[in-house]
């Protein structure tokens, strides 16, 4: 007897309530990975080692994000159950951020212990929610669904940044902004689990392409290149972002813009950031729309050309006005490859009978290569010892080379555009 699955003919769901989910999950990583955590760790353990122990930190949590989705999501295909998965992840995920944002003076294992939590209840929400578009969402719609996943990410950033830019202040106090994030993300959450309905289980046909065992699956030629290729550009990514903010308070150093003086380089990140997102989000709908039309390839061609100009030109240490306007193009590079990245991925699944473990592992390229901020950090401590800034140099250089070897390596992917 055939056990149960999902049946392929399901309901049409709204691109906007399908995509919700990631708009507080955007809001919620912008600004508890830029904002908050690198002001936090300086506040625990010091200048001097703030980049090993902040890259430390993100890197055990990267643990959880690569064991846990594949894990998470093999269960949701036996079960034949997604949106449940999204709210028990969600509720434990609001409790880590609590721990985070009131047990800073508890000390330094306290803060970790919530992180974990908050990494735990993500991943756990994430494989089987990472599921919905390749089995809701026809192939010829994908850059479209996509696009609008994009857009409301980079919406979900944008309001971060603009948090992020008065956290501290007395419009936003340090522990407020933690309820913020959890308020945002909830809400966003419920939005997806209200409107998308649980995919009914029923037999697939028997002609259906079996599911592949772990070794099948990296053997077949396009889940293995679009692994590849999103792991590149996500080590591009987070070889930089984390230390942003130390970048702008040791190698820029003042912060005028328009004859107003930012004062410190937490509000200057934020406004980096924004710059970052308006640039993508002016190339996102655009792109996920061209990409049904063209192809995903040339998307990424752009996308990956683009941010490592901005990232090499970065090392010259530009005036301020200067840093933003390589952030804004970088963001048009950023937002193009976010417009198909859920479709390049979603197009490359082998099976309908295992949707939900395969996005799980295509979800480990996004958060397996956090765990480069780990000799990222070291290194830029290391660089900046032997030389002033040496080590911004040797991080935003490897960056550059991470997002180059992504668009050579997206043309090995076969049968797709």
């Amino acid at each position: 007897m055939v056990a149960p699955t999902i049946q392929p003919s399901l309901p049409r769901v709204s691109p906007w309530a399908l995509s919700s989910f990631w708009f507080g999950s955007a809001f919620h990583w912008l600004l508890l990975l830029l904002i908050l955590m690198p002001a936090d760790i300086e506040r625990l353990v010091g200048s001097a080692h703030k980049g090993t122990y902040l890259g430390l930190l993100s890197g055990l949590g990267a643990v959880v994000a690569l064991v846990l989705p594949p894990l998470v999501g093999s269960y949701s295909d036996r079960v034949g159950k997604r949106i449940t998965f999204i709210r028990w992840g969600v509720a434990a995920n609001v409790a880590g951020l609590l721990v985070m944002g009131f047990g800073l003076r508890a000390g330094f294992n306290v803060y970790l212990l919530g992180f974990l939590l908050v990494q735990f209840g993500n991943n756990f929400a994430t494989a089987p929610y990472s599921a919905l578009i390749p089995e809701y969402v026809a192939p010829a719609q994908r850059g479209r669904y996509s696009g609008v996943m994009g857009l409301l990410q980079l919406s979900g950033q944008l309001l971060g940044g603009v948090v992020g830019a008065l956290v501290g202040t007395a419009v936003v106090p340090r522990e407020l902004a933690f309820v913020l994030v959890a308020v945002v993300l909830g809400l966003s959450a419920l939005v997806t689990i209200l409107r998308v309905p649980e995919p009914p289980r029923q037999e697939l046909p028997a002609d259906t392409a079996p599911r592949l065992g772990w070794l099948q699956l990296f053997a077949q030629n396009a889940f293995f290149w679009v692994f590849v290729t999103r792991a590149l550009f996500s080590l591009g990514q987070y070889s930089v972002q984390p230390f942003l903010q130390y970048y702008l308070h040791d190698v820029i150093g003042r912060f005028r813009l328009f004859g107003l003086n930012l004062g410190n380089a937490v509000t200057a990140s934020s406004v980096m950031l924004l710059a970052i997102i308006v640039g993508g989000v002016a190339s996102t709908l655009l792109a996920g729309q061209l990409s049904d039309r063209l192809g995903r390839k040339p998307v990424i061609f752009f996308a990956g050309s683009v941010m490592a100009a901005a990232a090499i030109l970065l090392l010259f240490g530009p005036p301020f006005g200067g840093v933003l306007l390589l952030a804004l193009v970088f963001g048009l590079g950023f937002g193009a490859f976010t417009s198909v990245d859920w479709a390049l991925g979603s197009d490359a699944m082998p099976s309908r009978r295992s949707f939900g473990r395969d996005m799980g592992i295509w979800h480990v390229a996004f958060v397996a290569p956090q765990l480069a901020q780990t000799p990222q950090g070291r290194l830029l401590d290391w660089g900046n010892a032997l030389q002033p800034n040496l080590g911004y140099t040797l991080v935003f250089g490897i960056a550059a080379a991470f997002f180059l070897l992504g668009v050579v390596l997206v043309q090995r992917v076969k049968n797709l555009k």
